[in-house]
């Protein structure tokens, strides 16, 4: 066994250098690789499984609360950029442009869409007459482009997919009601799919979408103590809409403007996925993410009935994502690949396993290793998958909550950020200055004014200054 685990190739482990093993485990699990466009990645067969799961679940729930989804063009006008000032600020260092059609000098600059924003609002100005028409609910999977300066595989590319929802509503209630309606679906997404805990709250002003009222966030944490915004939900207020012309005749005919949300989520989660459950040994996949979620293999396979059992145990198991490993490769390794794809439940099944009417059930979580009978084989899985994912969520969580510390004076939360890598949480006076001082001072920026407060002092954690709000602060992705 320990000779068949060096034909999987060694991945560097996770306390000795956090960025090499993410990298090692995004290439040896074949998640995604690199392209010959700078920034960019060709997401692997691997790794565009789990993004399909999870555009089918979020979409299933997308569509629960009454969105229906549409396509916007990839380009963007920069007339129609322009239009709405800290927007189009906000992208301008990140915008790529195109210049040339053909062979001809094209008379306007298109930019390709790094956000989606401004042909929404192009669309609902032409779309939406009458209050008959609201609420508009779109959305649409696609990618965008944003010319960042430094790239890492699913967290930060030149070119990433996402979903981006847009709509349109008649009252400023209505908008922040779906505003963090969208928050909730995401947190509760991360939560009982991916088995990622998160800490729902609001941006402050320096950290919001350019252009909103208001931008909220769920915030994760990774196994490095790094913060990671995992997904983002925007109310515009109507300034989007007085800057495009959206109105709309009410019932008493007099011209009022629409109110309108945005909210998003991205690619980057795959690598979320990683940082917060994966070992030594590669990714660990929440069963209810996992592409594959059995992986059965079967030992001494060219014995007489070996193989049979093993797909007749397939058949038993089709209400899961199973397959089986009836490569020529020895067990060891098969072991291993499977580990390192970070397939949940492994079932190994030999001739005296056959004999004994029994199979063994291995936990790609925590290795433990169970013996069942194969007359109850579905059952056993069927519960296991359920423990591992609540195991996982429950894990996380634990790391998170103990990774979480407070400060409530300058000096213990500039050793706590340096020394305990996570999340601090600390009273803040509402000032942009302290915000800025601290970003610069320690690297942290703040993640979210959280939904749910606490008193940890009176007063700012940076000025002294009477204080507000509590934040979490942190280093992030």
């Amino acid at each position: 066994m320990a000779n068949d685990k060096k034909l999987v190739e060694a991945i560097t482990s996770m306390d000795v250098d956090f960025a090499q093993w993410y990298t090692d485990v995004v290439k040896k699990a074949e998640l995604c690789d690199y392209a010959s466009v700078k920034g960019c990645m060709v997401i692997k067969p691997a790794g565009y499984a789990i993004w399909e799961n999870i555009q089918h679940e979020l979409d299933r729930r997308f569509k629960e609360t009454g969105v229906q989804n549409v396509y916007m063009p990839l380009f963007i006008p920069e007339s129609l950029l322009d239009k709405e000032k800290d927007h189009v600020e906000g992208f301008a260092p990140e915008a790529a442009w195109v210049t040339v059609g053909g062979n001809e000098q094209l008379q306007e600059r298109l930019c390709v869409r790094p956000t989606s924003e401004t042909l929404f609002c192009d669309f609902y100005s032409r779309d939406i007459h009458s209050y008959r028409d609201l609420p508009r609910v779109y959305n649409q999977w696609c990618s965008v482009v944003r010319w960042e300066k430094t790239t890492r595989p699913f967290l930060r590319s030149r070119e990433f997919l996402w979903q981006e929802g847009h709509t349109a509503h008649a009252t400023a209630e209505e908008a922040e009601a779906r505003t963090i309606q969208m928050l909730n679906v995401y947190a509760d997404f991360c939560e009982e799919v991916l088995a990622i805990p998160v800490v729902r709250g609001r941006k402050t002003d320096k950290e919001k979408f350019a252009g909103a009222e208001a931008t909220y966030t769920i915030e994760s944490l990774m196994h490095d103590g790094k913060a990671l915004q995992s997904g983002t939900s925007h109310n515009f207020g109507d300034g989007f809409a007085k800057a495009y012309g959206i109105q709309y005749a009410a019932k008493d005919n007099s011209l009022k403007y629409v109110f309108q949300t945005s909210w998003g989520m991205t690619t980057r989660m795959i690598g979320a996925i990683i940082m917060v459950h994966g070992d030594d040994n590669g990714l660990v996949l929440p069963p209810r993410i996992a592409p594959t979620q059995v992986m059965i293999v079967p030992i001494q396979q060219k014995k007489e009935g070996v193989l049979d059992k093993a797909f007749e145990i397939k058949e038993v198991l089709s209400n899961f994502r199973v397959k089986v490993d009836d490569s020529d490769k020895s067990p060891g390794w098969k072991f291993s690949e499977s580990e390192m794809r970070g397939i949940p439940v492994r079932v190994e099944i030999g001739p005296r396993d056959i004999e004994n009417n029994e199979a063994v059930l291995v936990r790609r979580d925590t290795h433990e290793k169970i013996t069942v009978s194969i007359d109850n084989i579905a059952a056993e899985v069927e519960k296991l998958l359920d423990t591992i994912q609540h195991d996982m969520l429950e894990k996380a969580r634990a790391h998170r909550d103990s990774h979480t510390y407070e400060a409530t004076d300058f000096d213990s939360f500039v050793k706590t950020i340096n020394e305990k890598p996570g999340f601090v949480k600390a009273m803040w006076c509402g000032c942009q200055e302290c915000e800025d001082k601290i970003k610069e001072v320690t690297g942290a920026t703040s993640r979210c004014i959280p939904f749910k407060q606490e008193q940890l002092s009176d007063k700012c954690v940076c000025c002294g200054k009477p204080a507000t709000k509590m934040v979490y602060w942190g280093r992030a992705y």
